[in-house]
């Protein structure tokens, strides 16, 4: 299917199946006590002697401030997608339906993240900021890397292993009921997103040259050795009240945390290798790393 097709068919989606969540979630509903902010066999720490030394309450505590981090994370991801949609959108045709569906996904975007902020809020806490380092080095990137397989894969790579971790969280009906509702706002129109990056990321890949391809699939590598990484905050652990540090390298090397990452991106690393992205002894040596193979 061509891409304008694909576009067209996303828009049609988009008009039909849509939620506001101003509307569609009661922001003053007040949290359950009887119910979980995470799945607890989720929980990067889970498994680890830290986590047997918590008690009860710390144990609630660490799962509310990894709530709040997973979110903080997916907003810092989403406003880095909509600054490169509107720039592929600006250097394109603004009129074609491609054009319309990316600016389509943005407002998506902006309305995620104003959910996920107010989730936050909900939560009793405040947005985890990124390193300024980390903002300033995505954006020259995101203004200087051509729309191609990197970019769209690197959508691919903050979409569709949250999107796993949320399915398996809007079914549970141990989570509360106010984060349930987030989840499936955001999963049903990620799908969406999911759908137009696999495409351009398909594309692109077979249309570049073979030197593009390899640095591709390097940068794409680099993404995937960085995923367990990005997913963690020290901050996350110093406001539950533990040691930032230790609590960050134990939840790093937490096999259990390996054994999660890996199927988070089931579907996503099934798609790289059909892709043409796991190639190359370098970058299969990153992936190796990267606890996703």
């Amino acid at each position: 299917m061509s891409r304008e097709r694909i576009a067209r068919r996303l828009l049609k989606s988009s008009a039909e199946r849509s939620y506001d969540p101003e509307v569609d979630i009661d922001w003053c509903a007040r949290a359950n006590e009887d119910k979980l902010y995470f799945p607890t066999h989720r929980l990067p720490l889970y498994g680890t002697p830290l986590w047997e030394s918590l008690s009860p309450e710390q144990r609630i505590e660490l799962a509310r401030q990894e709530t709040i981090t997973l979110l903080s994370v997916i907003i810092h991801a989403e406003l880095s997608l909509m600054r490169s949609l509107l720039r592929a959108v600006q250097e394109g045709a603004p009129g074609a339906d491609s054009g319309l569906y990316a600016l389509t996904e943005v407002a998506d975007e902006c309305r995620h993240s104003t959910m996920f902020a107010k989730a936050i809020t909900w939560l009793g806490g405040s947005v985890v900021p990124q390193s300024r380092l980390v903002t300033k080095l995505v954006n020259v990137v995101s203004a200087v890397i051509p729309q191609g397989p990197f970019f769209w894969a690197s959508a691919l790579f903050f979409e569709e292993p949250v999107d796993r971790l949320q399915r398996e969280a809007m079914g549970d009906e141990r989570i509360e009921p106010l984060l349930r509702m987030v989840y499936r706002i955001h999963v049903l129109e990620e799908s969406r997103h999911v759908t137009y990056a696999r495409e351009a990321a398909r594309r692109t890949m077979e249309e570049t040259g073979p030197l593009s391809r390899r640095l591709n699939r390097l940068g794409v590598a680099l993404l995937a050795w960085s995923l367990g990484r990005t997913l963690l905050r020290p901050a996350t652990y110093r406001r539950a009240g533990l040691g930032s540090r230790a609590a960050y390298r134990a939840a790093l090397t937490n096999p259990r945390y390996h054994e999660t990452l890996r199927w988070m991106s089931e579907r996503l690393v099934a798609f790289c290798g059909d892709a043409g992205f796991l190639r190359g002894r370098l970058t299969l040596a990153l992936w190796r790393r990267s606890h996703l193979l």
